[in-house]
């Protein structure tokens, strides 16, 4: 017989794991639910600027919990759209040029 051990089962999500010991901002609840893009940029520029965890900018620290990596390809197109209106609101409150 093999003698490779099988790895234990892992409990909890990822994220779960990410929310409790990184240094990401400590986002209000259900933000990238909202419809309103403007309110979801507002939000992320809240948290941005209460955080003493983060290790960047207010900006950049904001911009990073919106760009779409992991969940990108399961997003609908109207996420995705509200996703990228809420980028450009958040530089616009930046007052950073637009893309």
């Amino acid at each position: 017989m093999s003698s490779t051990k099988i790895p234990p089962a892992r409990t909890g999500r990822w994220s779960q794991e990410v929310r409790r010991h990184s240094d990401a901002l400590d986002l209000e609840r259900d933000v990238f639910k909202q419809r309103d893009p403007k309110r979801i940029a507002r939000s992320l520029k809240r948290s941005a600027e209460r955080s003493a965890r983060r290790k960047s900018s207010p900006f950049r620290s904001a911009m990073s919990m919106l760009t779409i990596n992991r969940a990108g390809a399961q997003l609908s197109a109207t996420q995705r759209r509200r996703l990228e209106a809420a980028k450009n609101e958040l530089r616009a409150l930046y007052h950073r040029p637009a893309r």
